[in-house]
């Protein structure tokens, strides 16, 4: 094997961890996003009708999320589109933070 082959791989394999790290980074920062969203920061704030352990939450209006353990597309076509009681937040939540919202929630209920 060349010089050539042994520096490419070495070279690739520090640009894929730089990315993980990076992804891995962006991917706390949503999830702490839709905490604070799910918590307090959305207009209706969700945990006054939601429960949901992770965030404290005892809502009693709409679903239990960790019983429910909905899917992230679930939860993106509910926040865009209401659903029941529930009303739309695609004019008060932008796209970013309904992801952020939903990789939340997927991410405390997923077993």
């Amino acid at each position: 094997m060349s010089k050539n082959v042994v520096y490419s791989a070495a070279l690739w394999a520090g640009v894929v961890s730089v990315m993980s790290s990076t992804a891995w980074a962006a991917d706390d920062a949503a999830l702490a996003r839709g905490k604070a969203l799910f918590t307090a920061e959305a207009v209706p704030a969700c945990a006054i009708c939601h429960a949901l352990a992770d965030a404290g939450a005892e809502g009693a209006i709409g679903p239990d999320l960790d019983e429910l353990k909905p899917g992230k597309d679930v939860i993106l076509k509910v926040l865009n589109e209401g659903m029941g009681a529930m009303p739309s937040f695609a004019e008060t939540m932008n796209e970013a933070d309904q992801h952020a919202v939903a990789d939340y929630i997927v991410s405390v209920t997923a077993q």
